[in-house]
């Protein structure tokens, strides 16, 4: 075949590449620890999709070549790599969340174990995963990338079969138009719906593709060590550009996605060729060590994130408040224990299950790994309806604690149901109508809240506690209401079309600014401030609310179920109060207009609120830091009670 005859005569162990693994990997873990540090560690994936497509391609390739090539021993090999750890993730985490998911969240749970056992967790995090999400309503949400690598690899070696019957000289051919084909698909659908661009197998193709035409021998030969230098050089530097640079509001993956992913493909093609400063420093045994258990680490570090996230285990203070660990400023012991336990596991995990099913001779056959999984498969499935059919099995709760978990993630109130008037990130191709937003009304007092997905919390409190009042709505999620701002497209566009047009024609008696601010933004608030004043438009500034590590309602339920009524408490963020205080100062010595202080409306010296009625049934939020309806009627109440509006 040609094409065929440019695969490798043989597959050299390549220490370098596991330092590339380790690299993504730690980039992804850094990521869901840390996003703020890490913004654009989620392209750890994509460095593992190239180094997927290199590796497996070149091994297909090569058994193509001297005739061996088996369908079904290519599928025995990727049950061998794929399926040992995963269920043994499976089976623990389950065992976990039975004790400690609360109902609604082990629902989740169950629908996403059976999506993520069945190889579909991309498609179920496609149409399950959304901006109000909590982490916990997306257990498992890790797997979605083993599922597209899994659907690529049912049809690769079907494909490659195809080829070489009817089209045995246009295997390059045929993997670069597919390659371009999932490129432009990727490129065209992010622009209206980033998550299906990516969860979807066919706008994820070309990174595995890539890594195809790699091992087909299309890259450049460097025997120039000047020149394999440079390329690795650049390549890394890619991937740390990305890595640092990138963010979760852009448009993701599309073109994006070729900044890391060539850069992975410039350290494994020219590595190639020759030895590199970046090959030698990736082939350091630390990064060759952790390479080796990326994928049991990238298994089992969501699980132990999921865990803090859901408050199974709270900072040391609340276990000991006199450890020593309470004296160091700013230490988190919940973070400690993600990547401590995350290390542990994933190495416990590489050791005792991924190497006895991949050992040579392999200790398990064939058919008793066919017989194990089927079963395992069997089971998985059993439970996960069996969970959803009991729904959680909530008996294991106080029904005080079941009540308040059922405000979870923003269940409630939908935001879908509000048209257009706030514009999510799921959906950017959706503009603000003006008829349902924005309508003027003659004979009323007309009030523009502009914001973030914050503005909209409390304009839900805004409009029925002043129900003599026309209170417009303009909100964009992850959008600051700046004259420049840095958000997304529908952000930049939404935020021109409100300065630049409607405010300019539509008198409003005050302009309402609220975004879950941050110390940041008060640049670019002040110069909102200042062309309003400009243009005549009083102004009126909301500061941040009151904001928790983790979903208050779960953090109310576990101190109800735990008897730790000082729980919520303890997971107050310090942000939102410096931020506070701050926007106050500014209010009052540089910008010389009202500030309405929502952070001191929930806290006050004896703590912050928590809930939205006497009873104690109702959480004043459905997740860690946006006001529910409820809530934000409240805070309103209260602030028309203080005489900060009226």
């Amino acid at each position: 075949m040609a094409g065929v005859q440019t695969a490798k005569a043989g597959i050299k162990y390549r220490p370098d590449i596991d330092g590339l693994r380790a690299v993504g990997v730690l980039s992804v873990v850094a990521f869901h620890i840390d996003a703020s540090r890490v913004s654009g560690g989620f392209v750890g994936v994509d460095v593992f999709f190239v180094i997927s497509g290199y590796l497996i391609s070149a091994i297909v390739f090569l058994e193509i070549a001297a005739g061996k090539f088996s369908v079904l021993s290519f599928y025995e090999r990727r049950i061998r790599r794929i399926f040992p750890a995963l269920f043994c993730m499976l089976i623990v985490f389950s065992a976990a969340a039975s004790f400690y998911l609360l109902p609604i969240e082990l629902v989740d749970y169950g629908k996403s174990l059976l999506a993520a056992t069945t190889s579909v967790a991309n498609f179920y995090f496609w149409q399950h995963s959304g901006y109000f999400d909590a982490p916990t309503s997306n257990p498992l949400l890790h797997t979605w990338s083993l599922a597209v690598e899994e659907q690529f690899y049912i049809l690769f070696p079907i494909c490659l079969l195809i080829v070489r019957r009817y089209f045995p000289t246009r295997l390059r051919l045929g993997v670069v138009i597919l390659f371009f084909l999932s490129l432009a698909a990727s490129a065209l659908t992010v622009a209206f719906s980033p998550t299906t661009a990516f969860y979807m197998p066919y706008t994820r193709a070309w990174e595995l593709l890539l890594g195809t035409m790699l091992s087909l021998g299309m890259f450049p030969r460097l025997a120039n060590a000047v020149l394999r230098n440079l390329a690795t050089l650049a390549g890394i530097s890619l991937i740390f550009f990305s890595v640092f640079k990138y963010t979760d509001k852009m448009l993701f993956p599309g073109l994006a996605a070729l900044i890391p992913c060539v850069g992975s493909m410039l350290i494994i093609g020219a590595g190639e060729f020759g030895p590199t400063l970046v090959g030698r420093l990736l082939s350091w045994r630390p990064m060759v060590f952790v390479g080796l258990i990326s994928y049991s680490l990238y298994i089992w570090h969501w699980p132990i994130i999921l865990m803090r996230a859901a408050g199974l285990y709270v900072t040391l203070n609340d276990i000991l408040p006199n450890s020593w660990a309470a004296r160091l400023p700013g230490f988190r012991f919940d973070i400690l224990m993600e990547i401590v336990g995350s290390f542990v596991l994933g190495t416990l995990s590489w050791r005792f299950v991924e190497q006895p099913f991949r050992s040579r001779p392999p200790r398990v056959t064939r058919k008793t790994l066919f017989a194990l999984s089927g079963a395992t498969v069997a089971a998985l499935i059993a439970f996960s309806t069996t969970v959803i059919g009991a729904r959680g099995f909530p008996g294991r709760f106080p029904a005080q604690s079941v009540k308040i978990a059922s405000y979870l993630n923003s269940r409630i109130e939908n935001p879908g149901s509000l048209g257009a008037c706030l514009i999510t990130d799921d959906d950017r191709s959706a503009v603000l109508v003006q008829d349902e937003c924005l309508q003027i009304v003659q004979g009323r007092s007309n009030y523009l809240m502009l914001g973030d997905s914050h503005a909209w919390a409390l304009w839900m409190g805004l409009r029925k506690a002043l129900p003599g009042d026309n209170i417009l709505l303009a909100s964009v999620s992850n959008c600051k209401p700046l004259l420049h701002p840095s958000g997304t497209i529908p952000c930049v566009r939404e935020m021109k079309y409100i300065f630049e047009k409607y405010l300019p024609s539509h008198p409003v008696q005050e302009l309402l600014l609220e975004a879950r601010w941050k110390a940041g933004d008060m640049k670019g608030l002040g110069e909102t401030v200042d062309w309003a004043r400009q243009h005549g438009i009083p102004v009126v500034v909301f500061g941040p609310v009151a904001e928790y590590d983790a979903p208050l309602p779960r953090l109310l339920a576990y101190s109800i179920a735990f008897n730790k009524p000082q729980m919520a408490h303890h997971h107050l963020l310090e942000v939102p109060a410096q931020v506070d205080a701050e926007m106050q100062r500014l209010a009052a010595t540089e910008w010389h207009m009202p500030y309405v202080s929502l952070y001191q409306a929930t806290c006050d010296s004896g703590g912050c609120t928590e809930y939205a009625d006497q009873a104690h049934d109702v959480p004043l939020m459905n997740d860690a830091d946006h006001l529910n309806e409820p809530g934000s009627s409240l805070i309103a109440r209260r602030l028309i009670d203080r005489g900060e509006l009226h």
